[in-house]
């Protein structure tokens, strides 16, 4: 008896919602598990080729936690311009401070694959500084990743 493999296909995927609060999980830990959900390679029926993943709403980006030292010490580089001089680095701590939300984004960013797939799984990332978020009317399943 042999087995079919089942592939997923962009018609037949159901997509879930989920809310994720950020209050005291390590940036990183929390990007990667974020980086699974939509990515889709938590469900059974994971496809490399085809997105199966689910939309993810982050609450309270601002409550992050950045062991160590890092934010003193480790620098964030973005190169605005793409011009010599258009370098801007600012430390983890800036960032937590003034643009948390950024520092997310590109946490998450950094663990998806890059390409045409990978721009439509990050426009499934929702994000935002404080407890309220605008995704309440999709009824989002609580996930709690603290543990």
């Amino acid at each position: 008896m042999q087995r079919q493999t089942t592939l997923a296909k962009k018609e037949t995927v159901a997509r879930n919602w989920y809310l994720i609060d950020a209050t005291d999980i390590p940036l990183g830990r929390l990007a990667s598990k974020v980086a699974v959900i939509l990515m889709g390679k938590n469900k059974p029926t994971y496809t490399p080729n085809v997105d199966c993943g689910d939309n993810v709403v982050i609450i309270n980006a601002k409550k992050v936690k950045l062991t160590g030292n890092h934010p003193k010490t480790k620098k964030n580089y973005y190169n605005v311009s793409g011009y010599n001089g258009g370098l801007r680095t600012r430390t983890s701590g800036v960032m937590l401070e003034e643009y948390p939300i950024e520092m997310l984004e590109r946490a998450v960013w950094g663990m998806i694959p890059k390409g045409r797939l990978g721009r439509v799984m990050i426009k499934k990332l929702y994000v935002y500084e404080g407890a309220e978020h605008k995704q309440v009317a999709q009824n989002p399943v609580v996930l709690d990743l603290s543990k």
